[in-house]
């Protein structure tokens, strides 16, 4: 204090630094406890309120609270353990049955502890399997035959545009503009991923069902978005791409080199010239194709049109998805399926018709 009874500037300074840290750490209390409550709350949530895709769980005899808790976690059944051992010590539950179960992450935790201490699996009023390489109008007479709608009811719902905007709303990253683009015949082909779904009711509302299959493809293509930007391919391309593949393959067969050989024609502006567009374009299946049908006037044929078709010509598997996005290190620009199943591949015309002749020609 001065001669005229003033505090010195660097005791108020001293005294304001005081309260500015108090209040700093006032604020980060008040910031980490409101943190915390909605991570605890988002954690009794779904993991996936839309996949109804079944997982197993198996819980063997002597498992206790963290151990079934960290099987959960590790199937991404819930978002975590230690909030769900937390749960179980607080709400004092207990009695967790040993056995089989089917759960699926659209389950909250409070649902699975219920079905873990009742004993009880899932119940499933429907099962449906989409197989890989399904295209739309097989998947509508799949749901068709399960579930009693009629077949033109799945299409006409698959192609309604309000409901697809509707989708694309929930969906934003996946949904995009591209699936309207000139010349694709379905909006949703190709986002419908092949699985099993499983059902509580029997013949669920359709809505239900289209949605869980379009869930399940965001979630698969959400574990790639960072390979998806360092590659610069949007979930439209990446799943052209993918149905190309799927359609190519056989069980034998190396995906990244099929994919390896799209991406080096794509590279020199050489026509993917696949069969399976040309069949797509026909709209129908055909053990072999025919040098006439290469001149079908359509975008999906790669034998007349350069680059990708417009959109996919079936749904692919996460193989062949994978492979889309990491594609085999080759020069090969031409493949050739056996019919023993085998998968060769050339770097010229010339080595390609020669294989051509000596398998083909066998046939």
């Amino acid at each position: 204090m001065n001669q005229n009874g003033f505090k010195a500037p660097k005791a108020r300074l001293g005294r304001k630094t005081v309260l500015i840290v108090c209040a700093a750490l006032v604020a980060a209390i008040v910031i980490a406890g409101a943190g915390s409550f909605f991570y605890i709350r988002s954690a009794f949530q779904p993991v996936a309120p839309n996949d109804r895709t079944p997982v197993h769980v198996s819980i063997p005899v002597g498992s206790s609270a963290a151990d079934i808790a960290e099987q959960l976690e590790r199937k991404r059944l819930i978002k975590s353990a230690a909030v769900f051992r937390f749960y179980v010590r607080w709400k004092n539950e207990s009695g967790f049955q040993t056995g089989e179960y089917e759960l699926t992450r659209a389950m909250p935790m409070a649902r699975i502890i219920e079905l873990l201490q009742t004993g009880r699996s899932l119940k499933i009023g429907l099962k449906l399997t989409i197989p890989e390489g399904s295209q739309l109008v097989q998947i509508a007479a799949i749901i068709a035959a399960k579930t009693g709608y009629k077949q033109e009811d799945v299409m006409k719902l698959l192609n309604d545009r309000a409901y697809i905007e509707q989708l694309r709303r929930t969906y934003p990253e996946l949904l995009t503009a591209d699936i309207f683009q000139r010349g694709i015949r379905y909006p949703l082909e190709g986002y419908l991923f092949p699985a099993t779904y499983v059902f509580a009711d029997q013949k669920p509302p359709l809505p239900e069902i289209i949605e869980a299959m379009v869930a399940k493809t965001a979630e698969v293509l959400g574990q790639y978005k960072e390979t998806m930007k360092e590659k610069q391919l949007s979930p439209h391309r990446l799943l052209t791409m993918s149905s190309l593949i799927e359609e190519e393959a056989t069980e034998k067969a190396d995906r990244e080199k099929i994919a390896s050989v799209f991406y080096n024609r794509l590279r020199i502006g050489m026509p993917l010239q696949t069969d399976p567009t040309v069949l797509y374009a026909l709209g129908k299946h055909k053990d072999r194709v025919l040098y006439k049908d290469l001149q079908v006037d359509s975008p999906y044929n790669t034998y007349i049109h350069q680059g990708l078709p417009p959109g996919p010509i079936a749904n692919a598997g996460e193989m062949s998805i994978e492979a889309a996005l990491q594609p085999a290190a080759t020069d090969y620009l031409y493949f050739l399926a056996t019919p023993a199943g085998d998968v060769i591949f050339t770097k010229t015309l010339a080595e390609h018709n020669r294989e051509k002749a000596k398998y083909i020609g066998k046939q």
